[in-house]
């Protein structure tokens, strides 16, 4: 008969303890349910604010004799009171376009020069002076503008109507100080490049290396590692950060009225003086208003409103459609 030799077997290890199930949970719940109400409190005010915009616009719209929309005037304390918004949404729309289109190429050749060029001693207090600006507060931009910016493109002014007249855009009819506009656009542009600029670069910096890497074994130089790796990765992020900044040049109030000489009439010769935005008119006119005139002014208040959650919704779509850039599935 075969032998058989007994084989030791390990105890077996000990079963690991057992968490209570509910000394989880409990957390869980709580950051649950503060998360789920902030949520609803977020669109409760949004509500809120629209429901009072809507009632208090209603007031003043019953008794308007003028077309909302395509009234140039604005007399609300008139017998019988006319106004509409048509010249400030022009100049809301175009100073802010002027206001993008130069600041945002701008602020992405800084993020780009900080987070992929510029040696990390000096792209660090770079970083930070960026930073900075966007602390400035609007009236002190309001003031450098009237007291620097407007003398000193005067110049600019006259070149732009010498040289590029033709173009009807900066032909200037009018004779008078630069108050215009193009020089709100200018001033908006340096407001919200530090934001625009600061959300690019730390969309930047996320990129991995690894792509970036790749691309230089590869041969690229440095350019073609940064349209074929970095643009890609990062155009989500500079859209977000672009309409962040187009909501601050929609709503900016004391350094437009500071700026600006106001006037009821549409021109497309953004040189001449005159123009007008929704926020520089409310703050410009809302003390010396009677109740129906804020009314007036909360109806064109309510159009600004409607205008942002247009422009924040178009990017949302835009981002949505180009998510396979923005690094989620990476």
């Amino acid at each position: 008969m075969a032998s058989t030799t007994p084989v030791d077997i390990p105890p077996a290890p000990p079963a690991p303890r057992q968490r209570p199930k509910s000394a989880g949970r409990a957390g869980d719940k709580v950051f649950l349910g503060l998360s789920r109400g902030s949520g609803i409190l977020l669109l409760v005010l949004m509500a809120s604010i629209a429901v009072f915009l809507s009632y208090r616009a209603a007031l003043a719209l019953a008794d308007n004799e003028g077309n909302f929309f395509t009234t140039f005037d604005w007399n609300p304390a008139g017998d019988p009171p006319v106004f509409g918004i048509a010249v400030l949404l022009f100049g809301t729309v175009v100073s802010s376009i002027i206001a993008m289109a130069i600041a945002v190429p701008i602020a992405v050749g800084i993020a780009l020069f900080i987070s992929h060029y510029a040696p990390r001693r000096l792209a660090s207090p770079l970083a930070y002076v960026v930073d900075l600006l966007a602390a400035v507060p609007s009236i002190i931009y309001g003031i450098w503008g009237a007291l620097v910016l407007v003398p000193y493109l005067e110049g600019l002014n006259l070149w732009l109507d010498q040289f590029f007249g033709w173009t009807y855009l900066f032909e200037k009819t009018e004779v008078g100080v630069a108050r215009s506009l193009f020089t709100v656009g200018i001033l908006l542009a340096i407001m919200i490049l530090p934001i625009v600029t600061s959300v690019s670069r730390e969309v930047f910096l996320q990129v991995p290396k690894m792509n970036e890497e790749a691309a230089l074994a590869l041969g690229a130089t440095r350019w073609e590692v940064i349209r074929l790796s970095v643009l890609p990765f990062g155009r989500s992020g500079v859209i977000s950060a672009s309409m962040l900044g187009l909501g601050r040049a929609l709503g900016e109030t004391m350094a437009v009225a500071t700026v600006l000489s106001p006037s009821f009439l549409i021109s497309f010769h953004v040189l001449n003086p005159g123009g007008g935005t929704f926020a520089q008119n409310i703050a410009a006119k809302f003390d010396e208003a009677d109740q129906f005139g804020r009314d007036a002014l909360i109806a064109s208040g309510l159009v600004l409103f409607v205008l942002t959650l247009l422009v924040n919704g178009a990017a949302r779509l835009i981002i949505a459609r180009r998510k396979e850039y923005s690094g989620a599935n990476a």
